[in-house]
């Protein structure tokens, strides 16, 4: 008796296994796309904006308000080894452009951090600030990273803190690419941590208060929503496989 007829069809793999390749696959290949475009792009953004942010840091427009202290900045302890997760900022804010695809995202995008930062500018050209003047408990010249940001990133251009601003857009941004490239939770939390850790530099450096900390918070969150809000509605840009 011939035996039972069987299906050639061979077994489902493992859908987990097989999705955590696909996304790597993904993520490789758009950070493949225009690499020499968004490291020039990137760093000639940077240039701009610092031009224009020194240019206000030294010649404020009217009188410098300081800003005041609360009980919670008295609280956060000063910590010059929060100046390793403060100057990570400048690799966290360029990975959303190196998981862009196209040009037309990439030129989107970076219209809505220009817009950012623009803001940004703009409040510290109407009302010019600066954080108090502080005696930190330790000699920063046995740190000389900190001392050399203290020289180059001074007390000025306070609220609202774009260092924050700018994380937190960035945070937002990167969780939306992540979740639509099927990327592990815990990406997206290891994200969340790192976000968390720059805010908090910012406060431990002592080159910003809370009030600048949740003025910048408010400042990326609000953009951030905005500029996703519209990118959904665009079919060229948020397609199926558009990011």
């Amino acid at each position: 008796m011939p035996p039972p007829h069987t299906s050639a069809v061979a077994p489902a793999p493992n859908a987990t296994s097989n999705g955590l390749v696909n996304w790597r696959i993904a993520a490789w290949q758009r950070l493949r796309c225009h690499a020499v475009l968004k490291t020039l792009g990137v760093c000639g953004f940077m240039w701009v904006f610092f031009t224009a942010y020194f240019y206000l840091l030294r010649q404020p427009a009217s009188g410098v308000t300081v800003m005041p202290l609360t009980a919670f900045d008295s609280a956060v302890p000063f910590n010059p080894h929060a100046l390793w997760p403060y100057v990570s900022l400048w690799v966290y804010v360029s990975l959303p452009a190196a998981l862009l695809s196209t040009l037309r995202q990439l030129l989107a995008y970076g219209a809505w951090v220009g817009a950012l930062c623009a803001i940004g500018l703009l409040c510290f050209y109407v009302y010019p600030t600066a954080v108090p003047a502080m005696v930190l408990p330790v000699d920063v010249a046995k740190y000389p990273g900190f001392a050399v940001l203290q020289g180059v990133d001074e007390s000025g251009n306070a609220f609202p803190s774009l260092h924050v601003a700018t994380a937190v857009f960035s945070a937002c941004w990167i969780h939306h690419l992540l979740h639509r490239l099927g990327a592990p939770a815990r990406l997206r939390g290891l994200s969340g941590v790192w976000v968390l850790l720059i805010v908090w530099s910012t406060l431990a450096t002592k080159q910003h208060v809370l009030l600048d900390a949740l003025a910048g918070a408010a400042l990326g969150l609000s953009v951030a929503w905005t500029s996703l809000r519209w990118w959904r509605r665009q079919p060229g840009l948020h397609g199926p496989t558009g990011g």
